[in-house]
């Protein structure tokens, strides 16, 4: 049995441990400043930038794909193009098998099996069609517009080249936003090869734009399972190139180089991860002592928690369902199971358009949040005959399962907004007595026996990337968060981090915010000189400690 006292002296331990790393970050800040007409030299930002080591212990164990089903083999040419439908096992451990769908789009030529040439005469990529990058390279030129900030640091640092020599290979939706911080990592000097962290969120004209530039990409949408691995070994694997940096979105990326390659896993500089379910594999390598190399958590900084996670999702989980189902919210029942930042955000959106919004939270404190912002927490089972619509945001397993799908109504609708396809027992509705019928793109229909029709949305995927897009502007952020991890990863010197899991300080969470600010023509407050030493504050930040909760 646990100790609670024991507990809670550890943590104020902790806590007292990070106030002081604070301080000392903010001594290394001291000579720079936020404002918006601030400059500060890539060099000065790498020596500054000290993130703080976490050592959170994982209460959930997130068990990694068995080795022989995601390794031993790969597929055979007309194995791996019956199943451009079918269930990824990427982020899972699922099965997955073919669908009898009705339309007849798995007939298309997979582009595997299509040799394609860039203007350049490079044939080093794989995307559904090249002759698309005009298309794409105008989609990326329209996402820069919203992407000042991070479209500011690339113009600041591009002289200096903070990534020469950094062969980066990431593992991220690949997005107009995406791309804009993929040609950034280029201007400042790095190789990048890219590959797609969700086999449905691929924008095929960016693909074929970047891919015309010379940035190896190796996805397109609709991948099968045998598809999303193959593209990652040919990021991963390629002759006469070796990866010193990850960028990924997931830990597939990670894991698959930590299993099939761990000579060039050693060699690997810096990762960078910025989902829930990627920092959890994360942490689970670091406890177990497996963990060679530093990587920086970027899920939990809070421009990534407070800005993607939440503002994101509360305009993106709207456009994700209207898109594919036309459905009218005004009095449906809607049960949302998560009450993080996500969930936050999908509850304030329903609700404003009406719908009588339900939550289901394991947290207390999460719970009690819901209850204070006007929400019933209930238990799944005790709504599950009457609800219109259910939304997973928990980034746990089977949060959804076959029995409560049984006992669903008809027409019901059924969608996840958590990064992996885990959340929702798709799995278990592949079974003969059940009949897929493809409606739409990302829509089907499970039709049971007695005719009842549940609609099930991107197949448990990622609702918003999957089905629509998201806001530019707010990607700006985490990307310009990403772009600064990597910077400093790669600069470094020896032996500033350790072979363990990091936090981004509070001070760096500050300066990408100060960046965004002139979009709004923000004009913050400066203390006094008497007001910083009353707070015990340096002027410049950072100003709030580690332990705050925005």
């Amino acid at each position: 049995m646990s100790d609670p006292v024991g507990e809670a002296k550890l943590e104020v331990k902790q806590a007292s441990k990070e106030v002081k790393e604070s301080e000392n970050v903010a001594e290394k800040y001291s000579a720079m400043t936020v404002s918006k007409n601030s400059e500060m030299n890539m060099g000065e930002l790498s020596s500054a930038f000290s993130a703080v080591p976490t050592h959170k212990p994982v209460k959930k164990q997130i068990q990694f794909v068995e080795d022989k089903q995601e390794f031993s083999r790969f597929p055979t040419k007309a194995g791996r193009r019956s199943l451009s439908r079918s269930i990824s096992q990427s982020s899972t451990d699922s099965y997955s098998s073919a669908a009898s769908y009705t339309d007849s789009s798995d007939d298309e030529t997979s582009p595997r099996d299509k040799p394609q040439v860039n203007s350049k005469g490079s044939s080093d990529f794989c995307v559904k069609n090249i002759k698309q990058a005009e298309f794409g390279r105008r989609e990326i030129e329209i996402a820069e517009q919203d992407m000042s900030a991070l479209i500011s640091l690339r113009k600041r640092a591009q002289s200096e080249k903070p990534l020469a020599g950094a062969k980066i290979v990431g593992c991220t939706h690949i997005t107009a936003q995406t791309a804009v911080l993929i040609e950034t990592l280029v201007a400042l000097g790095a190789q990048c090869r890219w590959t797609a962290c969700n086999i449905y969120s691929t924008q095929n004209e960016v693909a074929a734009a970047l891919s015309e530039t010379g940035v190896a990409v190796f996805a397109w949408k609709g991948e099968s399972e045998d598809d999303f691995w193959w593209c990652i070994d040919r990021c991963v694997n390629n002759e006469g190139w070796q990866p010193n940096m990850i960028l990924d979105d997931g830990g597939d990326l990670t894991h698959w180089m930590y299993k099939k390659y761990p000579n060039v896993f050693k060699k690997i500089r810096g990762i960078v991860e910025e989902s829930v379910t990627g920092v959890h594999r994360l942490y689970q390598l670091s406890k177990a002592g497996k963990l060679c190399v530093p990587a920086m958590n970027v899920n939990d900084s809070v421009t990534k928690q407070k800005f993607d996670n939440l503002y994101c999702c509360r305009e993106s989980i709207l456009d994700g369902l209207k898109r594919t189902t036309d459905v009218m919210f005004g009095g449906k029942q809607v049960v949302v199971c998560g009450y993080g930042e996500v969930g936050k955000g999908c509850c304030a959106a329903l609700k404003a358009l009406g719908a009588v919004v339900c939550v289901t939270e394991i947290d207390p404190i999460c719970g009690l949040q819901a209850c204070m912002d006007g929400f019933r927490v209930v238990k799944l089972n005790e709504v599950i005959r009457q609800v219109d619509v259910i939304i997973t945001c928990t980034g746990n397993k089977n949060v959804v399962t076959r029995d409560q799908l049984d006992r669903m109504k008809n027409g019901s609708i059924v969608c996840n907004m958590g990064h992996s396809n885990t959340e929702i027992d798709v799995a278990s509705l592949r079974t003969p007595e059940l009949t897929w019928e493809r409606v739409r793109s990302q829509v089907d229909h499970i039709i049971w026996p007695d005719g009842k029709r549940v609609i099930l949305l991107a197949e448990g995927r990622l609702l918003n990337l999957s089905c629509s897009t998201v806001p530019t502007f707010v990607l700006s952020i985490t990307a310009t968060t990403q772009a600064l991890a990597l910077i400093e990863l790669y600069n470094a010197p020896e032996g500033r981090y350790k072979q363990d899991v990091y936090l981004l300080p509070k001070k760096m969470d500050e300066y990408v915010a100060s960046l965004h600010l002139a979009t709004f023509d923000a004009h913050l407050t400066e203390l006094s000189d008497d007001q910083a030493k009353y707070l015990g504050l340096n002027k410049n930040g950072p100003f709030k400690p580690n332990y705050y909760r925005y």
